[in-house]
């Protein structure tokens, strides 16, 4: 099921220009396993909160004034942002905020995969940070939504106030890709793109890549 992140919102410093939102959404339902999910070292867990943390990720963050945030989701109903919110001023916010991702309890455990939910959940975040120049939303899963309404309706309402929807696509090992042709004709927005992890082994790297990709790209 597809993995969202939670959510931890950075408010710019007054006077310097936010390049970009980006909300990380991970995916906390029954189909991630909850001994897999709880264990700091495990790779979901660890791949969120090492990304940021990374030096040339952390240069660019606090260069942007980027306000990172992290939403948790499940089923219908089932969404939470995880506190705390912590301005990203400088590396200290970064590491804060890295180790807050380690720290973070489940926040929901045995539901349903509500994808479209979460979408609309996490897009309705961006109203707290209306000075941001862009806003991007990066969705993790492992499998297609089974709940709620449609991702491609809510694919199209977040296009349509221009928010921007990549994804990191968790396959299993093998040749098969069908995550990944899931996010590219459902979830992500047009000019968006999905990282194919292969395996949660995979899940470090693709999460590191696809938000180096997301703070280095221009604006569409």
């Amino acid at each position: 099921m597809l993995r969202i992140l939670p959510v931890l919102v950075l408010l710019p410093l007054p006077g310097r220009a936010c390049e970009m939102a980006l909300l990380l959404a991970t995916d906390v339902s029954g189909s991630v396993d909850a001994d897999e999910d709880a264990d700091e070292d495990a790779p979901q867990v660890k791949g969120l909160a090492d990304a940021p943390d990374d030096p040339g990720i952390a240069g660019v963050l606090v260069q942007g004034q980027v306000a990172l945030a992290v939403v948790q989701w499940s089923g219908v109903g089932a969404q939470a942002l995880v506190p705390p919110r912590t301005p990203m001023r400088g590396r200290g916010d970064v590491a804060r905020f890295s180790a807050d991702a380690r720290a973070s309890p489940r926040a929901f455990a045995a539901s349903d995969t509500a994808v479209g939910q979460a979408i609309g959940f996490s897009a309705a975040q961006f109203a707290a940070v209306p000075e941001c120049r862009r806003q991007v939303i990066g969705i993790s899963g492992d499998g297609p939504g089974d709940a709620g309404f449609t991702v491609g309706q809510a694919r199209q309402a977040a296009q349509a106030g221009g928010i921007e929807i990549n994804a990191v696509a968790i396959e299993d090992m093998g040749p098969s890709s069908p995550i990944t042709s899931f996010c590219r004709r459902w979830a992500i927005t047009r000019g968006g793109f999905v990282m194919t992890a292969r395996g949660l082994g995979d899940y470090p790297r693709a999460i590191r890549a696809k938000i180096m990709r997301e703070l280095t790209r221009p604006g569409s």
